[in-house]
Formats: structure tokens, sequence, C-alpha cells
């Protein structure tokens, strides 16, 4: 029986350096004692921040400042704690960073309130001269919130209650990466593994279907047993979301979690009614593996595994680096030269142990590079997720390089056109560069899995995620029997004409997602391919100024409003028709997946 390594088990070379960050726990509980003298600080300017525009300015780099500080010290605990979720010192690091963030909130409660409650004409005044001139976009951005921003009082009591409101969060977190437990299961060769958040993905590529179904079932029959916790959990985050969208004064949940990136409800609406309008292809390339699979009823654990059964491709980390550096040389040899600095400066922690974080994710912050979690286990997914989160990563990098700390941290929203745009010159790399009919197919099939994955699959979790919102709204219970009711029905949408009668534990499925803690997160995923897909055009077309562009995209940061930095690399995220063409590509992979397969 396979068992997953210990942590100081992993070799040095493949796990992150956090060393660069804070060499001891000397270093690290230095700074985290400056918190609280810079929060009493920043107190004593309550009521003077109006003062004169040297007053207001100071205040400004002094909550800069504290955020800074604060970003760091969370940073170094999350990725530590992350590296081994049942370590009770990460774990109390964590709980301590978080609790002082909440201190943190409520020492900058005031800052909004009072900065709204000024004559916002004479504010004006002060960001068309220097020294506030800088900072006029955030300061706009500040008054558009004016009719959401709540008095002092009631700002500092929901920043003080912060941490106490997660609670939710957390605790599906700690339920879902160190509580639950899986079944042992047949890897299909008489050994016996342990299902894992990590190993899950590989048993759903075995070619074997009978493992691909233990594997399915094992995986939500565990979820299925803590039902009713996963409903409970969920639904506070959901009663949350909308609580705070009304105390704030915005129309709906979805309202609110939009506002930041000032995108309508429409966008995301308008994404759902574009997918629905192209489910006949997702029908089209589910009968089509049908066929290929050769199999008389197909299930969503059928979804996953690789269309052509005897092409076998494993990689080894070192493989997948050198296939990734060669995939994204049309970026550049800066951009090169900077990914061989990750790879050789460990920004990236490799191999699954026990109790690690699960998934994937690129993290860090102004102070720190731009640091990589993987859970790599040598399958073409794990390549493709390198090379996603590495987008993630040097949008990170060219980011802070670029823009001062006030203007650094970018949007999710964009960050996943970055992380996509990766995928697919990994793809085209891999496609252009092999003439073998059966991996054509394969890499065809694996393209498509992808954009059914990013585009069909995430819009159908933005649409659950809408409407499990909108019963909150309405007063109705979100127990777990109608979570689940909510899921299937609308899985069936997307799914139905092609899967009608597919196993009943798919209802179940909610429960295991972690972006539904998120608030309106999976829509981006979504929204970020279909401008990935234009800008890998772009990209690969070779012109100077199409790559310049992509380039001023990743060091854009907070610097414009998240639709014009799209708008100015040429995709109009506004409007559902970069969704619709997103999957008319889907559409056209599928005929030539036909057409290489003689389908």
């Amino acid at each position: 029986m396979k068992k997953l390594p210990e942590r100081n088990e992993i070799p040095l070379n493949l796990t992150w350096d956090l060393d660069k960050m804070y060499k001891n726990d000397c270093d690290f509980e230095a700074d985290f004692a400056k918190l609280a003298p810079m929060c009493a600080e920043l107190e004593k300017l309550q009521g003077h921040l109006l003062d004169s525009p040297q007053s207001l300015l100071n205040a400004i780099e002094l909550s800069d400042s504290l955020n800074r500080l604060g970003e760091k010290l969370y940073t170094f605990a999350h990725l530590r704690s992350d590296e081994d979720t049942s370590n009770n010192p990460n774990r109390a690091r964590m709980d301590r960073i978080s609790g002082a963030f909440a201190k943190i909130s409520g020492a900058l409660a005031f800052f909004e309130p009072e900065i709204l409650a000024g004559d916002e004409n004479l504010i004006r005044q002060w960001l068309e001269k220097e020294p506030l001139a800088f900072y006029k976009r955030s300061m706009e951005e500040l008054l558009r919130s004016k009719p959401h921003t709540l008095s002092t009082a009631e700002e500092r009591l929901l920043g003080l209650y912060s941490d106490v409101l997660g609670g939710t969060d957390e605790v599906f977190s700690i339920m879902n990466d160190s509580d639950i437990e899986f079944d042992e299961i047949s890897d299909g060769k008489g050994n016996k593994v342990r299902l894992s958040h990590g190993n899950y993905y590989s048993f759903l590529i075995n070619p074997d279907r009978k493992v691909r179904r233990n594997a399915f079932k094992a995986m939500l029959s565990a979820y299925k047993k803590f039902r009713n916790t996963f409903g409970a959990t969920l639904s506070g985050t959901v009663k949350r979301h909308v609580v705070s969208s009304q105390v704030r004064h915005y129309n709906s949940a979805l309202e609110a979690a939009l506002f930041d990136d000032n995108i309508k409800p429409e966008v995301y609406t308008n994404l759902i009614k574009a997918v629905h309008s192209k489910v006949p292809y997702l029908t089209r390339y589910i009968k089509l593996r049908k066929k290929l699979l050769k199999l008389k009823k197909i299930d969503m654990y059928d979804l996953y595994n690789p269309l052509i059964a005897d092409v076998q491709l494993k990689y080894t980390f070192d493989e997948a680096k050198e296939l990734v550096l060669k995939a994204l040389a049309p970026l550049g040899e800066e951009y090169i030269e900077t990914l061989k600095t990750a790879f050789a400066s460990r920004w990236i922690d490799v191999m699954e142990n026990k109790g690690k974080r699960s998934g994937a994710y690129s993290s860090g912050c102004y102070d720190s590079v731009p640091y990589l979690l993987l859970n790599f286990n040598g399958t073409l997914n794990d390549v493709f997720t390198l090379a996603h989160e590495l987008g993630h990563s040097m949008h990170s990098y060219y980011s802070n390089k670029t823009q001062h700390y006030h203007y650094a941290d970018y949007s999710i929203f964009v960050a996943e056109v970055a992380s996509t745009t990766n995928e697919l010159l990994l793809a085209e790399y891999l496609l252009a560069n092999t003439k073998d009919v059966k991996l054509r197919a394969y890499l065809l099939g694996h393209l498509a899995d992808e954009i059914r994955a990013t585009v069909y699959r995430q819009t159908m979790f933005a649409e659950f995620e809408l409407k499990i919102h909108e019963l909150a709204e309405k007063d109705e219970a979100l127990s777990a029997d109608v979570l689940s009711d909510v899921y299937f029905k609308i899985h069936q949408t997307y799914y139905g004409k092609a899967i009608p009668e597919p196993d009943e534990l798919i209802a179940m499925e909610w429960a295991r997602i972690p972006h539904f803690y998120y608030n309106f997160y999976v829509y981006k995923y979504a929204s970020g391919m279909s401008a990935a897909i234009k800008l890998k055009d772009n990209i690969l077309s070779g012109d100077p100024a199409k790559i310049e562009a992509y380039f001023s995209f990743l060091k854009a940061g907070d610097s414009l409003d998240v639709l014009d930095i799209m708008r100015n690399a040429g995709v109009d995220l506004s409007t559902p028709e970069p969704i619709a063409d997103a999957l008319d590509t889907f559409g056209r992979v599928v005929a030539e997946l036909e057409k290489t397969v003689n389908c």
C-alpha cells in the first residue's frame, strides 16, 4: 500500500524556500510586533484625515505600510500552514495573523467613512495636484463606493467581526483538507491506494473504467457521509454574502461581489446565457467520447480519461519544466529567464505530502517572490497546472516589478487570463510538435477537455452559485437536500442530453468545491479562457506590437478597471461575444478531433 510521505521526507529542492521571507520565528515575531503600534498610530489620525492634503497623504501612506506588512506576515503564515494543515504550530500562527487582520480592519474602519463624509468637491480638487494626484484613481474608486459605505462605528464593528464571520469557510477548509478521509481503492494493478485530493485526478484518467467509477464513488460517498456539515458550512457562507450585501445597500449579493471590479451583473448573467446557447457543442463532444471509448452508457467519471487509451504520457517534474519553457518561448527571452529563476530559486512546492493543502495555487505578496503550491503527480494535467500557476506568478512578478505597491494588486478577474493563456500556449506547442495521429487525437481531446472544464463546467458552477444566493435572498433554507437538488438540476441543463441518467452521487459534487466559498469567483475562469484564446493567437502571430500589448496587460496591476485593461488588450469582456467565440473554438476542436479519428 502506497502512503503519502511526511513533509520532512520531501527532497529540499522540491519545496519552496520560505526563508526568503523569514529565516526564523524571531524575525516573524519582530515584524508581527510592529502591527499593534502601527494600528494605534493610524487610529490617532481619526478625525484629522481631511485637515489638509498632507494629512490625507500621510494617512494613505501609513495605511499602505500597515497593509503591506500585514500581507507579508499573512503570506508567510498561510504558506507555512498549507505545507501541512495538520501542524498545530503552523495553524496557530495562521490564526494569530487572521486575528491581527481583524484588528487591522478595525483600525482602518474610520478611514473610508471619514473621507466619504467630507467635502467631495474639495477632495477632488486636492486629487488634481501633487502630492495626492498619484492616488486619484483609488480615491475616485472610494468615492464611487459612497452609497455602500457605513458609518465609522458600523465599519469598525464589521471589521472586528470579519474573522468570526469567516468561521464557516475555516470549518470547510479544515474538514476538506485535514479531517475527511477517503477509502483505499484498487489502482487496477493489484495495489491498494488511499484516495486523496491529490491523486483523485490520476484515478479519473485511468483507462480502467472500474477504477474510475470506484474513485468517483469513494470520493463523493465520503462527502455524502458529512453532507449536513458541508451543507451547513456552505449555507453559512452564502448567508454571510447575502447579509453583507444587504447591510451595504446592494441590490443583490452578485452586485456586491462584482462591484470592486466595476462589472455589472449583466456580464455574469450574459455568460450563462452564452454558454447555454452553445450546449449542443458539449453534447456532441460527450457523444463522441462515448463512441470512442466504446461505452454503452457514459457517465461523469468517463469525461477525464484520455480518448486514446494506448497513448501513455507521464512526466517527471524536470520534463514538465522543459516542456513549459519551450511552450512559453514565444513570450520572449526575459520571460523565459525569469521562469528559470523560479525553478532554480525554489519558488515552487512541488510534491504532495501528508496534510498538505489540496489543489494548486500561486500566492505571494509585494515583498516576496510569487510562490506556487502544486501536488504534482506526473500527469499531463499536472504539466498544464504548472503552466497555469506560472501564469499567475509571472503576472504577479511583472505587476510588482512595474507598479507601486498601491496599484500592484491586480484583480483575480484578469489573473485567470494570464494563467489560461499559458495553458493554451502549451497546448498549441504540443499539437504543433507531433505528427503521430494517436498522439494528436489525444492532445485534441485534452484541449477539448480543458475548454469544457474551464468554460462549460465553471459556468455551471457559476450558475449554481447564483441560484443558491438567490434562494438565500428569498430566505429559503439551504439544506444539504436543497443544495443537492439545485446542483443536480443545473447539472442536467449542461449534461442531460448526453448523460440523461448519471450516477446519483454527482448531486453531491457541490460539497467538494472550495471555490463556492470565494464569493462569485468561478465565472472568472470562463471569462479568462475566452480572453486567453484571443491573446494566445496574438502572441503566436509573432507581431511585436501584440506581444507588447500582452506584457502591458501583465504589468497593469490595478492601474485601470479590469474591463478597460482587457479592452486595451483587444478583448471586450463586457459583451457575450468572446464567450461565444471561445466555444466556437471548442466546436472546431471537436470537429478536428472527429476528423482525426475518422468519426
